[in-house]
């Protein structure tokens, strides 16, 4: 034989304490209307709803005004301290939010680090009150990301899909070619072709750049050798401008090592050929990760200082190596 099971007692609806609250503090159905901005009918529905939930009567009726019985008046006292307490968990939730904006720890790569970072600190001196930058390799910062280590991420890899993220597009750059300065040059030459004559020096392909360009070349060139790995541009391209190598390589990391830059020969992909047609453009995107609903517009802000800094970063790399304003441009 089954059991009959009661239904559990549910607490009253919100509103239905709000508009409770109004009828004793202003002493009518009419003036509880008119502060909550709602009908005399909807007030006096939600005050028989109440009296449904309790089993008793709230308000003496019997009464010119109607008053509140001494049930009713119980339920104002526990209704305001509900109130109170509502509030105390509102202030209390936006006060961790605010200390939580206090320390954001930033993730970047090495090159933006180095290059953009200093334009973005400087921009958020005064809007915050710890700032954290951690840089590395691409795969590494996602995954701190993931773990919650990280507040914001500068990042290549790409968030869409990904649960819970969101992601804010911020500029692209172009990989160029940079090889020793007095290596003469073929006409049409390939990559490949080159590759015969300098051993080709590649990003590690621990990180995102390094297995990107491998791609890239392996795509067109499958027995291309990979010589060299580097997790950084610094003795990459001291080797490039000694003469023992080329690369492929960016602004970003060209700026970053621009002490070695500046004695390198730079050329845009399409110098090159590869079954007589020029190479196609290489890019890599940054992006802006960050949580959805999170930090506000926080996320929002860092990204138009990105775009701001990358704006002034782009006349320096173009004009010093001599680059077209084409390989660094601003996503909007």
């Amino acid at each position: 034989m089954s059991k009959h099971i009661a239904k559990p007692d549910l607490p009253p609806a919100w509103e239905h304490l709000g508009s409770w609250v109004a009828v004793v503090e202003t002493g009518s159905v009419s003036a509880a209307a008119t502060r909550l901005a709602i009908s005399q009918a909807g007030v006096s529905q939600h005050i028989r709803q109440l009296e449904q939930d309790f089993d008793t009567l709230l308000l003496d009726r019997s009464t010119r005004p109607a008053r509140a019985t001494a049930s009713g008046q119980r339920l104002y006292e526990h209704a305001i301290e509900l109130f109170g307490r509502a509030d105390q968990m509102t202030e209390s939730i936006r006060a961790l939010t605010r200390a939580k904006r206090a320390l954001v720890r930033l993730g970047c790569i090495d090159s933006f680090g180095a290059t953009i970072g200093p334009h973005l600190v400087r921009g958020l001196v005064g809007r915050l009150h710890r700032v954290r930058m951690y840089s590395g390799l691409s795969p590494d910062l996602f995954s701190q990301f993931q773990n919650h280590q990280l507040d914001l991420l500068m990042t290549t890899s790409d968030a869409a899909g990904e649960s819970g993220m969101a992601q804010l597009p911020l500029f692209t750059e172009q990989y160029v070619v940079a090889l020793p300065m007095d290596h003469p040059l073929g006409a049409n030459e390939s990559l490949q072709q080159l590759g015969r004559k300098l051993p080709f020096m590649n990003y590690s392909l621990r990180s995102l750049i390094g297995r990107q360009i491998d791609s890239y070349l392996r795509a067109r060139h499958p027995d291309i050798e990979l010589a060299f790995e580097f997790d950084a541009t610094d003795p990459l391209l001291a080797l490039v401008r000694d003469g023992l190598g080329f690369a492929l390589t960016t602004p970003l990391c060209l700026w970053q090592s621009r002490h070695h830059s500046a004695g390198v020969r730079l050329l845009p992909l399409s110098a090159f050929h590869h079954q007589g047609q020029p190479y196609p453009v290489l890019t890599r995107q940054f992006r802006l990760v960050h949580r959805e609903g999170e930090l506000g517009s926080l996320p929002r802000e860092v990204a138009d200082l990105v775009r701001v800094a990358v704006r002034e970063l782009q006349r320096e790399i173009t004009g010093a190596l001599e680059l077209s304003k084409g390989v660094l441009e601003i996503d909007n």
